[in-house]
């Protein structure tokens, strides 16, 4: 059984998204299947939608904190 889109990470719902995409160009899905598919993807959407609008409030927030705050490159612990 497939995951619920919330449950989803954001990488995962392109990954599921691009397949969808994928399978409705070939068009060798029946029309009640390309409909399952599309109503699925367009979970996925809004879905992500969503939680690419709370990064950028948390990015926004995080800002404001310090508006004299300049963005850096990130280094991990590796380098």
């Amino acid at each position: 059984m497939a995951k619920k889109p919330e449950n989803l990470t954001f990488e995962e719902s392109l990954c599921e998204l691009e397949r969808i995409v994928s399978d409705l160009e070939q068009g060798d899905v029946s029309l009640d299947d390309a409909l399952k598919q599309f109503e699925r993807g367009i979970k996925l959407v809004r879905n992500s939608q969503g939680k690419l609008e709370q990064a950028q409030q948390k990015v926004a927030i995080l800002l404001q904190e310090d508006e004299d705050a300049s963005l850096t490159t990130y280094a991990t612990e590796g380098e």
